[in-house]
């Protein structure tokens, strides 16, 4: 076998590898300067226990491949684990912790007071502790709210577009819609002034109407923070990790496996395609840039503009490398990544090793060199490399147009929005070097 065929690979290949801690998980306590131990972990204390039924949902089915029970719940050792590990692993001046599910109010608002209290108990002197809570919105009440404001809580709230957009895969588990329960829990937000951003799932329906999408969330909620992820399953990830994918089911680039709604499509039915994709960047991008740009924050965008500046990239789906994102599951289990919470890409459990020597070890950095080391020829020669690095893993679905593997599904889409985008992100950059040149400057003439 060649070392080409070798490479997308490369990141089932790092579940092989023992469990060994860096010197770089430890924090130097030397005269040199200490290591930056900086890493995230999305914590799903509740499981993927959830209260609505979303069709397109990449998590719901961990009940069933982990084994959950009906009612799961990290409880209180494993809670407290979690908390100390977490805050004594990082060496940086803010510790942010992100609640996730499932649905994670589910839990009720007194588990997150005995979350706050844990914080407090091992916060160090001079360190900021920061939570976010991602949610579907449905319990959000007063009580919750207050909860939230006073300590200072950020929300990201799962909503898809207006009613038609929203209901037309996030529903009850008994197929009722739930755009009028989230518009309530808005409504709530705000009345408390606790702040939150829009999280969207695009998807094969929404994306054909870009514009209705994007000005609902601006215009009607109101919102200066936009998190579009393209929603990409494959057909079989219910039982099968990523990178351990059927070779033989892998389609080229272009062919009608290689899009949702064929019949052996790679992917589910409900996914993004990836030439509507890249539409959907293009006319949310002209808006942006015409109407809201300074105004509006939407991620995709930010870090487009970041990295063309030369700055590094503010997503990991468009970092070079990866694996500074673990998940945390109810019972103490870690993992690679969240969407790589598989059996395969189980590290250790937090009663046992710490966060540290989970985040900082051989297999977690063979994990994530693997994003690019596993990039085919043909990324490699994109013209778009350094603005995309072959976007996340766990979408490299399809094979590139010579029929190597390890291209990633939405490879049209975002070549396309880069074809159409770059000259307007190259003169922002301009722009904001410039900006960036005249204030320091001012900030060295004596005063």
């Amino acid at each position: 076998m060649t070392q080409q065929n070798q490479r997308p690979n490369a990141m089932r290949h790092s579940t092989r590898l023992d469990l060994v801690p860096l010197k770089t998980a430890y924090k130097d306590v030397g005269d040199t300067p200490s290591y930056e131990r900086r890493f995230h972990v999305m914590a799903k204390p509740g499981g993927a226990k959830c209260n609505i039924d979303c069709q397109y949902c990449f998590y719901l089915h961990k009940e069933d491949l982990l084994h959950q029970p009906k009612q799961p719940q990290m409880d209180d050792e494993t809670l407290e684990a979690f908390i100390k590990s977490y805050i004594e692993s990082q060496d940086g001046d803010e510790i942010v912790f992100s609640w996730q599910g499932g649905e994670p109010t589910l839990l009720g608002i007194d588990y997150y007071r005995k979350v706050v209290e844990l914080q407090k108990k091992y916060q160090p002197d001079g360190v900021r502790i920061e939570n976010d809570l991602q949610t579907n919105g449905i319990l959000l009440n007063d009580e919750w709210c207050q909860f939230l404001a006073e300590n200072h809580f950020l929300v990201g709230l799962s909503i898809d577009g207006p009613a038609e957009m929203h209901d037309r895969y996030r529903v009850t588990r008994s197929g009722k819609p739930t755009f009028h329960l989230v518009m309530r829990a808005v409504e709530k937000l705000k009345h408390y002034q606790v702040p939150f951003n829009a999280l969207v799932v695009v998807n094969r329906h929404n994306v054909k109407q870009p514009l209705e999408l994007y000005r609902f969330l601006t215009q009607e909620l109101g919102v200066t923070y936009i998190q579009f992820n393209p929603c990409v399953e494959a057909n079989d990830f219910k039982t099968t990790a990523p990178q351990f994918w059927h070779e033989s089911m892998i389609p080229v680039v272009g062919s009608e496996l290689a899009k949702p709604g064929h019949p052996m499509s790679v992917v589910t039915d409900w996914s993004v395609d990836a030439d509507d994709w890249g539409e959907f960047l293009k006319a949310v991008f002209e808006e942006w840039v015409n109407n809201d740009l300074g105004r509006v924050l939407v991620n995709l965008f930010e870090t487009a503009v970041a990295q063309v500046m030369g700055k590094p990239a503010q997503l990991c789906i468009t970092a070079e490398f990866c694996g500074k994102g673990l998940a945390i599951e109810h019972n103490g289990d870690v993992f690679s990544c969240d969407h790589y919470v598989y059996p395969e890409y189980k590290l250790a459990n937090v009663k046992d090793k710490p966060l540290n020597e989970m985040a900082f070890s051989i297999r977690q950095q063979a994990f994530g060199m693997g994003k690019h080391d596993s990039l085919p020829k043909y990324c490699q020669e994109c013209p778009y490399l350094n603005l995309c690095w072959g976007e996340c893993p766990k979408n490299r679905l399809i094979k590139t147009p010579d029929g190597e593997e390890g291209l990633n599904y939405l490879c049209p889409g975002i070549k396309a929005f880069f074809d159409y985008a770059l000259p307007m992100l190259t003169g922002l950059s301009v722009l904001l070097k410039r900006q960036e040149a005249s204030s320091s400057q001012e900030l060295q003439i004596p005063r």
